[in-house]
C-alpha cells in the first residue's frame, strides 16, 4: 500500500487521468472479474428529531418542533414491505439523535421486524449508538450485543464525516468525537458486527485532515477486518448553514480524485463505492474507472442528503445499463457485497 506522502502527493497532482489509472489497477487486482456491484434497499429514517445541530445537515429538526417526526412500528412496516416488493433485500434505517428514546424502543422495533419479515437490517450509524447507550446508562459493549441479539445485522458508516477533531468541533461540535466513532466501529467488529466506513468531504477541511480520517479507516481494517466497503462523498451545501461559509462544493473532479485516492490508499478494504446521490449518474460512471467497484443503492427513499439539495435518482435498470456502458457486468448484491444473485 502507498504511503500517507505519496497519497497527498497523489491528490495534489494535476494528472487525472494517471491517478485513475493508479486506482483502476488497484481495482483490477481485487475485482479481476469485471463485476460491479449494486443494492435494492431503503433508507428508513425513522425520526428526525436531534440534538446535535450538525451545520451541514438539513434534515434534523429540534425536539419538540412542528416539522419533527417518530414514526410508528406500522410506519415502518408499511416502507419494508413496499422494498421487499420492490425486489429490495434490507434496509438502512438511520435517525436523528433522539433525547427520549431508549434502549428497549430500538430492540422492541428490531425484534418486530425481524418477527415480520425476512430482511436485512443495516442500522443506527455510530452517532446514535453512542446516544443509545447514554441514554440508556450503558456501555457501547452491552448497547451493540444487545442490538445485535434483537436483530441488528450490522451498521452503517454514517456520522464520520471527518475524523478530525478540529473539523469536527467547526461542523458538527455536539457530535460523537472522532474516537468515540471509531470505538463504536471496533466494538462493532469485536462483537461479530460488520460495518461500513464513509467519508463526507469538502467542508472546508485540508487534505491533511482527509488523510487523517483514511489513516484511521485503514488502521482499524489493519487490525480488525471488519469494514465491508468505503463510501466517499461530497458534502451537499444547499440548505445548511455550514453552506453560508462554504461557498463552493466539491467539483466532479475532486471527487474523482478523494475516489481513486480512497482506492489506492485503502487497498485493505475490498469494496470502494462510486455515489451517484450527490455528484450525478455520469460522475459516478467515470468513478467506475476510478476505483469504485460499486455504485450502492437504487435508494427507493432518502431524505436527509435531498433535503440538502442532491436531487438525482436511479432506477434498478438505469443502474445496471450505466455499468454496462461503462464496459462492466452488473451484479444485484446484499448488505455484505455478496453478489450472488442470478442477474
Amino acid at each position: 500500500m502507498i504511503t500517507r506522502t505519496e497519497a497527498t502527493d497523489m491528490f495534489r497532482s494535476d494528472d487525472l487521468v494517471g491517478i485513475g489509472m493508479a486506482a483502476d489497477q488497484v481495482r483490477r487486482k481485487l475485482h479481476p472479474d469485471g463485476i460491479v456491484s449494486y443494492i435494492i434497499d431503503r433508507n428508513i429514517n425513522y425520526t428526525n428529531f436531534c440534538t446535535e445541530y450538525c451545520s451541514f445537515c438539513a434534515f434534523y429538526r429540534p425536539p419538540g418542533h412542528e416539522e419533527g417526526y417518530l414514526h410508528s412500528h406500522e410506519v415502518i412496516f408499511d416502507k419494508i414491505r413496499e422494498t421487499l416488493a420492490l425486489g429490495g433485500t434490507g434496509i438502512l434505517m438511520q435517525g436523528g439523535l433522539h433525547p427520549d428514546l431508549k434502549i428497549e424502543w430500538y430492540e422492541d422495533l428490531l425484534r418486530e421486524i425481524k418477527k415480520r419479515f425476512a430482511i436485512w437490517c443495516h442500522c443506527f450509524s455510530a452517532p446514535e449508538i453512542v446516544n443509545i447507550a447514554e441514554v440508556s446508562g450503558l456501555s457501547l459493549h452491552d448497547t451493540l450485543c444487545r442490538l445485535r441479539d434483537a436483530g441488528l445485522d450490522s451498521v452503517p458508516g454514517g456520522g464520520a464525516e471527518i475524523l478530525d477533531d478540529d473539523v469536527r468541533r467547526r461542523i458538527s461540535r455536539l457530535k460523537c468525537s472522532t474516537q468515540e466513532w471509531v470505538d463504536v466501529h471496533r466494538t462493532c467488529h469485536a462483537v461479530g458486527l460488520r460495518t461500513t466506513a464513509t467519508m463526507m468531504f469538502g467542508t472546508g477541511e485540508t487534505i491533511e485532515q482527509r488523510m487523517n480520517h483514511l489513516d484511521l479507516v485503514r488502521q482499524i481494517q489493519e487490525d480488525t477486518g471488519g469494514f465491508t466497503a468505503f463510501i466517499p462523498w461530497a458534502f451537499q451545501r444547499e440548505n445548511t448553514s455550514l453552506g453560508n461559509f462554504v461557498k463552493h462544493e466539491a467539483t466532479a473532479v475532486e471527487y474523482l480524485k478523494m475516489l481513486a485516492l480512497s482506492r489506492v490508499y485503502l487497498e485493505n478494504i475490498l469494496n470502494i463505492q462510486s455515489s451517484w446521490v450527490t455528484p450525478g449518474l455520469k460522475t459516478c460512471q467515470l468513478g467506475l474507472r476510478f476505483g469504485g467497484n460499486d455504485v450502492g443503492s437504487i435508494m427507493i427513499e432518502e431524505n436527509v442528503v435531498s433535503a440538502a439539495g442532491a436531487h438525482h435518482q436511479a432506477s434498478e435498470e438505469e443502474l445496471r445499463r450505466l455499468i454496462r456502458d461503462a464496459g462492466f457486468i452488473p451484479k444485484q448484491r446484499d448488505s455484505l457485497y455478496r453478489t450472488y444473485f442470478l442477474n
